[in-house]
């Protein structure tokens, strides 16, 4: 008896020590981090290394007239509780007109941008362009990254990226933990993990939402500029937009690679500074920072077929658009982070939260409430 108990636990011992032991023997090592952490959180900086976008010399945002005066409807204030926003924010002819903050966030608090570094990453691919490090949109992705010479991925350019149509097998899956874009997240090679794609449909014939096609973005520009992103991101954006405060961006390892499609850290007055600079076309201080083609392409709905099989009118280069209404466009990450631009209004709305609303036409809910709400503030 005592020895079949002592087999027992023998077997069960061993068992756990292969069920601990397997993700290294499978090559997943990243999923002790995700299991650990579970699910993303606008805090996550906290659990990554990360390399500072540096800014220069500040250039707060002027208080308008009406600051503090104009109210937000309280069925706003309370549909936006419910999902748990932190940081509210309208902008609003280069004034601060409406500023509200939860949970002990303020100006200058730290929250991840997720896919609003999307846009970001979109927005240096047009800097580099411009400053003549990368050819042009058309420039086949194997003129960066040598994995993609041979083959079908020889096919790929950069374009095919901007416009979530690279044809790639990346899975977007977020909830299944041996999915790239987990390992993308918590894991510590990006590199390897974006450029191991294979393509399976032709590039440029099918939009697709897929995390990997930026992070291939991002590397494109470390290789073009022989900069790191954050490095090139301060050049280009964050000393000339006269952001007051230096941001984050997670990286994969210690002196790595950004993780270009998410993890860009920073606060709601310096994300708008975003926004204004699209506001202005792609200009700072009247300064282009992308060419104006590129700008008008990445606010443009690229009208490539989507999984629907109707002609996406809801994507750019790395911008969404609403539709309906193609004069407005916007950045958003995956818990509710928004940085929404309404040209005619000459406003930029940030909102910063935890939880999103479900899709509605591609569009999250409270994008909608948003809009309305802004629209109607004289």
């Amino acid at each position: 008896m005592k020895k079949n108990k002592s087999r027992s636990i023998k077997i069960i011992f061993g068992a756990i020590l292969f069920v601990l032991a397997l993700p290294i023997v499978i090559g997943k090592g990243y999923l002790y981090k995700a299991i650990a952490f579970n699910f993303a959180d606008i805090d996550d900086y906290t659990i990554f290394y990360n390399r500072t976008v540096t800014g220069g010399q500040p250039a707060p945002w002027k208080l308008s007239a009406d600051y503090g005066k104009i109210s937000v409807p309280d069925s706003l204030i309370h549909y936006l509780e419910s999902l748990q926003s932190v940081g509210l924010l309208l902008i609003k002819n280069r004034e601060i007109l409406v500023e509200k903050y939860w949970k002990g966030y303020s100006d200058s608090s730290l929250s991840n941008s997720f896919s609003i570094a999307k846009s970001i990453t979109g927005l240096l691919i047009g800097a580099a362009i411009r400053e003549g490090k990368i050819g042009s949109v058309n420039d086949p992705v194997s003129k960066y990254l040598p994995e993609f010479s041979a083959g079908e991925k020889s096919k790929l350019k950069i374009v095919d990226l901007l416009t979530m149509s690279s044809g790639s097998d990346w899975n977007e899956s977020y909830a299944n933990p041996l999915s790239e874009t987990t390992e993308l997240y918590y894991g510590t090679d990006v590199y390897r993990t974006a450029t191991k794609v294979n393509i399976i449909k032709e590039p440029g014939t099918l939009h697709v939402y897929k995390s990997g096609d930026t992070q291939l973005l991002g590397l494109i520009v470390e290789k073009a500029t022989g900069k790191s992103l954050s490095e090139y991101a301060s050049e280009k954006l964050w000393r000339p937009l006269g952001a007051e405060h230096d941001a984050l961006w997670s990286i994969d390892q210690p002196n790595g690679n950004e993780k270009a499609y998410c993890c860009f850290n920073s606060n709601a007055r310096d994300f708008a500074r975003i926004g204004q600079l699209m506001l202005d076309s792609g200009k700072i201080n009247g300064h282009a920072v992308i060419d104006s083609a590129y700008f008008r392409n990445s606010v443009t709905a690229c009208k490539i077929l989507d999984e629907k099989n109707t002609p996406c009118d809801y994507y750019g280069y790395q911008w969404w658009i609403v539709p309906g209404r193609p004069d407005i466009f916007y950045a958003r990450g995956i818990l509710g982070q928004y940085i929404i631009c309404l040209p005619r209004r000459k406003m930029i709305v940030v909102r910063l939260g935890e939880k999103r609303d479900e899709k509605v036409n591609d569009v999250p809910k409270e994008v909608f409430a948003l809009i309305n709400w802004a629209e109607q503030i004289k």
